[in-house]
């Protein structure tokens, strides 16, 4: 029996959690969630960790092995968190847990995504697109959150491995007069638009501000409240969160008393956008081993996916549209993905 120490470390929150596996399954022994920010550093907040587990456990196992996704990039066994400041190094990790320092990694969140995306049961899972399954054929991961990740994954020896990308900072392509309008209002605040900066938690409230500076329609106070806290740089206001509720809440999901048409408008615009993203990634890599859609916003929103014009995007790429007809698709409603990758990417460090 193996015992793995799992992390999905954020500028936000931090999730740990002590695992053991025999032969393919894993069992939960102790997870806590931490708020980063109380913390001076990744180290402070392992031993925090360290001592409330053994503290929970008397007879705590050894650690076998560890593996931590970080949000942000990882170079030399090493990442710097830019929002916290935290530096994390493998090594000196190790020497924390008291492992060999080859029992420690860390990847970065989305190369963990892609892994956790092998681990997720049938539940875990809103199919958008049955498909064929091809063995061994390719898979695609993609995902919009705070930005957008896309990596893919390929068979290799005897099982898959990941590759990430830096695809979501490829330029934004518009597809119609509406969005062509939306990338000059961009362009006038950014240097270049890359997808990002419309398919992301920051690309709805971008979408939302061209919408509402056009006069598309008025604004509903609530939502005009958190957008103004979030331009005058309040950290706790989440305007993206604002809009797509406003928006679930006009298209009766909440309630159908309120309505909202620019929150709507936005969530509009924002689903073709990540739509035809997603068809645009699906081209290059054919995923025939699957498509799976993941990223906090995804799952928050599905009502406004299930109603098929979201997958009729996808496909809608002309002469070459059958190709995307059989991929089976997948849009990931578990959102400790990132974690279960850790988990699975730790686990093949024995």
């Amino acid at each position: 029996m193996m015992i793995i120490l799992a992390g999905d470390i954020g500028g936000t929150k931090t999730l740990l959690r002590l695992v053991s596996k025999e032969s393919d399954d894993f069992t939960v022994i102790y997870e806590e969630r931490f708020a980063s920010a109380n913390y001076v550093s990744f180290d402070d907040l392992l031993q925090s960790f360290l001592v409330n587990a053994k503290t929970a456990f008397w007879e705590l196992a050894s650690i076998s092995t560890a593996c931590f996704g970080v949000a942000g990039p990882v170079r030399d066994r090493k990442s710097q968190l830019t929002n916290l400041g935290w530096a994390l190094d493998c090594d000196r990790i190790a020497i924390n847990l008291g492992i060999d320092n080859g029992k420690v990694s860390l990847i970065n969140d989305f190369v963990a995504v892609g892994y956790g995306v092998l681990g997720l049961q049938t539940n875990d899972l809103y199919t958008l697109q049955a498909g064929q399954v091809i063995e061994r054929a390719p898979i695609g991961v993609i995902g919009s959150g705070t930005g957008l990740g896309e990596a893919f994954l390929g068979w290799c020896d005897d099982r898959y491995e990941v590759y990430p990308t830096e695809g979501g900072h490829t330029d934004f392509a518009p597809r119609n007069d509406l969005e062509i309008d939306l990338l000059q209002y961009l362009r006038k605040r950014h240097d270049r638009v890359s997808v990002e900066r419309v398919v992301s938690g920051v690309g709805i409230v971008a979408i939302y501000q061209f919408l509402r500076d056009r006069q598309f329609a008025p604004e509903s106070a609530e939502v005009a409240e958190q957008v103004r806290r979030w331009e005058s740089g309040d950290l706790n206001a989440d305007a993206a969160a604002a809009i797509a509720n406003a928006a679930l809440v006009n298209c009766g999901i909440n309630s159908a008393t309120n309505t909202d048409h620019l929150a709507t408008q936005t969530m509009q615009m924002f689903v073709e956008a990540y739509a035809a993203e997603v068809g645009n990634f699906a081209l290059k890599l054919i995923p025939n081993g699957g498509l799976y859609i993941a990223g906090g916003i995804i799952a928050k929103i599905l009502p406004l996916i299930q109603d098929g014009k979201f997958l009729q995007i996808l496909q809608a790429k002309g002469r070459v549209s059958p190709v995307l007809a059989d991929l089976p698709i997948y849009i990931v409603l578990n959102q400790e993905v990132g974690l279960i990758g850790a988990m699975i990417y730790g686990a093949s460090l024995i």
